[in-house]
């Protein structure tokens, strides 16, 4: 796993990205700093860790408007890693969100099925989508069987879920 960096697209989302990074046992984990010129108006963006030679994975909560994570993807490509995915819990996917993810650096966007997906898998081959069902349906039986959900939320929930 030391072939991937696991990349926290802005300084908030870091814990969230080390949790990531510690589940997929990969050491690298990798932040971009933004300076904003006005609100929603990226002035510039920087690499903090070096992702030279990796596969860089930028995870966050959801994807909206896909401008800072394009942004973020080509400045990932142009600092030498050798491909850019990433994964969210929710798609939101504004209008013109999908031409973006299309014409930018990303190999692949991964998000759950949170929000239908349908129409936007239409629109580009790089989305793939994850069913939350089996987590729902875990969820739904400890709640039956009177048993705590936090266990399907914290890193390393493998064996509460048997």
């Amino acid at each position: 796993m030391e072939s991937i960096a696991v990349v926290s697209p802005d300084a908030g989302g870091v814990e969230r990205a080390q949790m990531v990074a510690d589940e997929l046992h990969v050491p690298t984990v990798v932040t971009i700093i933004k300076r904003r010129a006005a609100a929603n108006q990226i002035q510039s963006m920087q690499i903090v860790g070096n992702v030279e030679g990796k596969i860089c994975l930028i995870v966050d909560d959801l994807i909206d408007t896909a401008g800072t994570l394009c942004k973020a993807a080509g400045l990932l490509k142009d600092a030498g890693s050798l491909e850019v995915l990433a994964l969210a819990s929710h798609g939101v996917f504004s209008t013109g969100a999908m031409e973006k993810i299309e014409n930018s650096a990303l190999s692949r966007v991964i998000v759950t099925d949170s929000i239908p997906q349908n129409e936007n898998m239409k629109r580009s081959k790089k989305l793939h989508v994850i069913s939350l069902a089996p987590l729902l349906a875990r969820a739904i039986m400890r709640v039956h069987e009177e048993k705590s959900l936090s266990v399907l939320f914290t890193p390393s929930h493998k064996a509460a879920c048997e």
